[in-house]
């Protein structure tokens, strides 16, 4: 296959695989389609090949094999159209931590084309809708995890892509703000824009997202609507189903004895 569909999603990969030396694969064929406008959660267990396909999907891991496009373009044939439409906050650092946050915001909004002014106004709206605006002028390595991850996906928004790819956005961050992120995501969405959010969390995926794709050992199990997935029941039962496994407590008889 070499070209994508006549109605591309969002996001849609093909055959898309990764193997290091040695190991097995860390994602195994994997196609998905993303539609364009959905809240797309994706879900599985550590291990599962969530951080390596959203490397991949990006731009930032080379597949071994397969292909992904995204809103149309080839992420590898055509890496400027296709990573100038994403915002991504990745699996870590994600700005220079030795700069102030202020400062590295800032950068990344010029980086990506906007106007200097125009960089400046969105990063203080930003920071302030983001409650950090009072820690703008420290330097990033000064902030806490949940800051860390605020100002990582301030930085994947202020040039106002089309699809936001989000490792684990609500890790370590305040309920209070952990709210304030989940409407402007839902704003982003209700607007036309499409996110991409992986997460350990069953009860924010089905509360926030409108489909979700579960994987596991690399490759996909399932994929669809919320509804479809769990099919009656729970994502959380939909996932334990889809990958097995149960409690092993039993096994250690001498645990609080």
């Amino acid at each position: 296959m070499s070209t994508v569909d006549e109605t591309p999603g969002a996001l849609q990969s093909w055959g898309l695989s990764k193997q290091y030396d040695g190991s097995a694969p860390a994602v195994h064929d994997l196609s998905l389609f993303v539609p364009a406008g959905t809240l797309y959660g994706l879900v599985g267990p550590n291990g599962a090949g969530k951080t390596t396909f959203l490397s991949m999907a990006t731009g930032i891991v080379r597949p071994s094999a397969g292909q992904v496009w995204i809103d149309g373009h080839d992420v590898w044939a055509d890496p400027v159209a296709a990573r100038g439409r994403v915002g991504l906050l990745p699996d870590g650092p994600s700005l220079p931590e030795a700069l102030p946050g202020r400062r590295a915001l800032h950068y990344v909004g010029v980086l990506h084309g906007l106007d200097p002014a125009v960089a400046h106004e969105r990063c203080e709206e930003l920071l302030a809708v983001l409650d950090i605006a009072e820690a703008g002028d420290r330097a990033v390595s000064t902030y806490s995890a949940g800051m860390k991850k605020k100002i990582g996906l301030a930085a994947a928004m202020i040039h106002s892509p089309r699809l936001l790819v989000l490792d684990e956005p609500l890790e370590a961050v305040d309920p209070m703000s952990a709210r304030t992120i989940r409407h402007l995501l839902e704003r982003f969405v209700a607007r036309g824009g499409t996110a991409v959010v992986s997460s350990h969390s069953m009860p924010l995926i089905e509360q926030m997202c409108s489909h979700v794709a579960i994987l596991a050992r690399g490759s996909l199990l399932a994929a669809g609507t919320i509804d479809d997935v769990r099919a009656g029941g729970t994502l959380e039962g939909a996932l334990f189903d889809a990958v097995g496994g149960g409690d092993q407590a039993a096994e250690l008889p001498w645990l609080g004895s």
